[in-house]
């Protein structure tokens, strides 16, 4: 998976745009089957208004004429261009209103039932609108939405000057995602009044929290000249955040409403389809361009925050090893500029705070962040960091002996390798440049390396790897099995044509030894497509949480017009299936032996995306052997680490930890009564201890400190998996020279035996 498409909640104010991700560090990569970009809908510049406004003096939106002709070329192309080739009929038009109108609401607070039932009126025929270049509805929606915030904004004025009880025993909802909008306004005054207690005691609590909060925040002045820094209480703070909504949502023009609407139209169809808008398109062509300096993050925007997806290989966020640091599923709520604190960020553009957060190489950016253990919000940590370059030489596969004792007692020598993405020069690959940079070669020379320290064994570790260049994860497979193929690439989404094979077809072996392959919910794409070929052609044990992503889908940019004045559509054109017949999509890849990782108890994965398409199956294609009974060997590794973990008391201390975070995460409501949230508070910050003790560092030991960084218990236990899988394997796996055919099977039986489990 490209790291584009990482993607996955907590109790914010808005949901601008939920789907759509914009890596700091931005890269691309391609091949015969495909032109992948990275891609963003961006919102318009935050600009400050009055907040006392009255509506007259905003005029309504409406569509520009050239919108109608966007829209119906939208219409043609998406069902003729998208690997589904679902006709725009009630079943999208049904979809896209859900995404639209969640898009502004989806939290279900906003909008009434009565405004719902109205809008309820077009739900059927939106597709059917969209071929006559109607988005009218698009308009409509958001004018009541803006009155309604407007009406909120005042509400949250009269609780804010009214008080709140913190004594009172009652609770509020973390996610109302799936309720009902309320029925009337007396029932959302009532909702409002919890949610806006719950910020109220959120800033109190992490206010009190020694280290998490600054005590000062910056607020711009009326003219945004200068800031002036000042101490805001919690009732200043959450008006501040408010009137940055307001200002956010009456800063909304026709072509940022055309932009919401049409990608939910694009959303419909599978969440890694995407509109771009002309002036979106021409800041992402520039971008694509340009070396961006910033922290080396994946950014989406969710609960109004900046969402952390994923952490860049080499970058700035990557390098940073301090005990508090980004991780994925942390929330930017403010970014400060040098030594200044952080400004409020909430519910600004996700493109305003990207630009916030990118500055000149050397300089320092602090942001103020929601950990990701912490859906409630209580708890914030100060991460402050030096804008830079991603560094290629830091996102290159690396290398490390480490020793490990298996059942038998014996220590064993054994080597590691860490893959972060798939790399590689293309144009020195197109060219047979000897001097190319690429992944495949950097482990081939581990490879050796190691092999020449006299490892008995090899993890390749493809943990939070989110893909990258295909090519690479192909000829990558082929260092561990001699000519086969790797995975099948359909272009056709009911399957009508056979999909096609790309394989492996140099008969040289790198490493026939035993081997195990580190997987996570993070590991994507590219990996998967390997992890899962090394799986069926049972060269290696694959060890970690209970699935991999799950991203089988290719996407590729499409120009509406060759002018680029009606914009692009980045669109699902293709699907990865394993040799064996199962598509990678939704699925991901099912270790042997399940080791969870922290992510493993959050809600990462394609699963928890929007309309994702579905898992789906092909025929078997024929294969090479490996001469090695993996299927007998696994249930004894399996049983050996199970005895082992369930002895080991650091692993008990750590399936706590692991329980901990899925009950805090897995929390519908939260108290409103000050001394219970105290409680949770200091429970927060001792799961946090806990966090610091058992999650590692990347890298071992921070040479800045002397003390040793916490052990990475799952590769640890993973090194006794191998070394026991040393121990089994005496002879090192041979690889049959001819293909092995599978017998033939009907769709039907292979789908059965996927559904049994079976691969």
């Amino acid at each position: 998976m490209e790291t584009s498409d990482l993607k996955g909640r907590g109790a914010g104010l808005l949901k601008l745009q939920r789907n759509p991700c914009l890596a700091l560090f931005m890269s691309f990569s391609g091949n015969c089957f495909m032109r992948r970009f990275l891609l963003l809908p961006f919102f318009v510049l935050f600009l400050l208004v009055s907040l006392n406004a009255t509506p007259a003096e905003r005029a309504l939106l409406g569509p520009a004429p050239e919108y109608a002709k966007i829209a119906r070329r939208l219409a043609v192309e998406l069902p003729r261009e998208h690997l589904t080739q679902m006709p725009i009929d009630g079943v999208i038009s049904a979809r896209a209103w859900t995404n639209y109108i969640t898009s502004f609401d989806y939290d279900h607070v906003y909008f009434l039932a009565s405004d719902i039932a109205k809008f309820r009126n077009d739900e059927a025929y939106l597709g059917a609108k969209l071929k006559v270049g109607d988005i009218n509805f698009a308009y409509k929606v958001f004018e009541v939405f803006r009155e309604r915030v407007r009406n909120r904004c005042k509400y949250v004025d009269q609780l804010l000057d009214k008080g709140f009880d913190f004594e009172k025993d009652e609770t509020c909802e973390l996610n109302r995602k799936d309720a009902s909008w309320p029925e009337n306004e007396a029932a959302q005054d009532e909702i409002w009044r919890k949610r806006i207690k719950n910020d109220y005691l959120q800033r109190i609590v992490a206010t009190e929290a020694s280290g998490q909060l600054p005590k000062k925040t910056v607020q711009p002045d009326a003219t945004n000249a200068v800031s002036k820094v000042k101490t805001l209480t919690p009732a200043e703070f959450i008006r501040s955040r408010y009137k940055q909504l307001l200002n956010v949502i009456d800063d909304g023009d026709s072509e940022w409403v055309m932009q919401k609407y049409l990608s939910a139209m694009t959303h419909a169809y599978d969440p890694h389809s995407d509109y771009m808008s002309p002036s979106t398109l021409e800041d992402f062509n520039i971008e694509m361009k340009l070396s961006l300096v910033g922290i080396g993050a994946l950014l989406s925007a969710e609960d109004g925050a900046a969402k952390i997806l994923r952490i860049i290989p080499g970058g700035p966020a990557d390098r940073d090893k301090r005990d508090v640091r980004l991780v994925p599923g942390d929330k930017i709520v403010g970014v400060g500029q040098a030594d200044e604190q952080p400004k409020d960020i909430l519910h600004l553009p996700l493109r305003e705070i990207v630009k916030q957060i990118r500055g000149k190489k050397g300089t320092k950016v602090v942001l103020a962040v929601v950990p990701a253990s912490d859906p409630t919000g209580s708890t914030t940590k100060i991460v402050d960091l030096e804008r830079d370059e991603v560094k290629l030489e830091e996102s290159a596969a690396k290398e490390k002996v480490e020793k490990a004792a298996g059942e038998d007692g014996v220590t064993r020598k054994l080597g590691v390798i860490t893959l972060p993405t798939f790399y590689a020069d293309i144009k020195g690959r197109m060219y047979a440049d000897a001097g190319a940079k690429s992944s495949v070669t950097d482990v081939e020379k581990a490879l050796e390396d190691l092999k020449q320290k006299g490892v008995e064994g090899i993890i390749l570790d493809l943990r939070n790897n989110g893909g990258g260049y295909l090519p690479e994860a192909v000829d990558m497979t082929g260092l561990f099995i001699s000519m086969g193929p790797v995975v099948q690439v359909a272009e056709d989404g009911a399957l009508r044509t056979a999909p096609t094979v790309l394989s492996d077809r140099d008969p040289s072996v790198a490493y026939a030894g035993p081997m195990v392959v580190l997987v996570n919910r993070f590991s994507a794409s590219a990996s998967e497509i390997l992890a899962g070929a090394l799986q069926d052609y049972g060269r290696a044990v694959i060890i970690g949480d209970s699935k991999t992503h799950g991203k089988g889908t290719v996407q590729s940019i499409l120009d509406m017009s060759r002018d680029g004045k009606m914009g692009s559509l980045k669109i699902t054109k293709a699907m990865y299936y394993r040799i064996t017949g199962g598509s990678t999509q939704l699925k991901g890849i099912i270790p042997d032996i399940v080791i969870p990782s922290l992510f493993d108890k959050m809600d990462f994965g394609e699963e928890y995306l929007s309309n994702p398409l579905s898992w789906s199956v092909t025929n078997e294609v024929s294969y090479l052997s490996v001469v090695s009974d993996m299927k007998g060997k696994i249930p004894v590794l399996k049983e050996r680490s199970e005895k082992r973990r369930a002895a080991d008391p650091k692993y008990a201390a750590y399936l706590k930890l692991l329980g901990n975070v899925e009950s805090i995460n897995k929390m519908k409501e939260v108290s409103l009564n000050l001394k219970k949230r105290r409680e949770l508070a200091r429970a927060e910050k001792e799961l946090a201890s806990l966090e610091k003790e058992l999650v590692p560092d990347e890298e071992g030991v921070d040479a800045n400190k002397e003390k040793a960084a916490a052990p990475d218990i799952v590769l640890n236990e993973s090194l006794k998996v191998l070394a026991d899988l040393v121990a089994i394997q005496k002879e090192p796996p041979s690889i049959v020279s001819q293909p092995v055919i599978p017998p033939r099977r009907s769709i039907t039986e292979i789908l059965d035996d996927w559904l049994k489990g079976e691969q």
